[in-house]
């Protein structure tokens, strides 16, 4: 199977997120979780292009100031997925029906400990809200479960995976 490539954006206002509640589309392997914004690559798109158009479709909003903050990979069995990780503080325009989901504004803190979000999910989600630099994640998962975790080429044990996604 082929790489895939994503961008992902989480929109910051007043301590929140935007998040998509993800529950629109019968085959979406992301179905009633939550996560931020964004999509697949168009061909010729470089990860800027896909996110601020992602956003825009997505919700609405021109992005005007946002920054790259990790790249993220994920394997499960035969599938592989490599994923550009925005936030954004600055934006314009209004927002949209979502044809994926609905759109809301979460606090932070409430995103990582009490939504239905990827195990993963959680962990890039701390970093970033503890100010983390841009960091490299590597994510294994076997059957929807994560199993082995690579922040910035260190390899976490198990008690540190458990420890970060609970």
């Amino acid at each position: 199977m082929d790489n895939e490539l994503t961008t992902l954006c989480y929109i910051e206002k007043d301590g929140k997120y935007l998040m998509l509640h993800r529950t629109k589309k019968q085959s979406d392997p992301n179905r009633d979780l939550w996560m931020g914004v964004g999509g697949h690559f168009e061909k010729g798109e470089s990860p800027e292009d896909c996110v601020v158009r992602e956003v825009r479709e997505e919700t609405g909003f021109e992005l005007t100031d946002y920054k790259l903050r990790g790249v993220v990979s994920f394997s499960d069995n035969d599938w592989y997925e490599y994923m550009f990780l925005y936030s954004a503080q600055g934006f314009k325009g209004e927002m949209i029906q979502c044809n994926e989901g609905d759109l809301e504004w979460i606090d932070k803190e409430s995103a990582v400990r009490d939504l239905p979000i990827w195990e993963g999910d959680r962990i890039f989600l701390r970093l970033m809200n503890e100010g983390r630099p841009f960091f490299s994640l590597k994510l294994r998962y076997e059957n929807k479960i994560l199993k082995r975790v690579v922040l910035d080429g260190k390899e976490w044990d198990e008690q540190a995976v458990r420890a970060a996604v609970s």
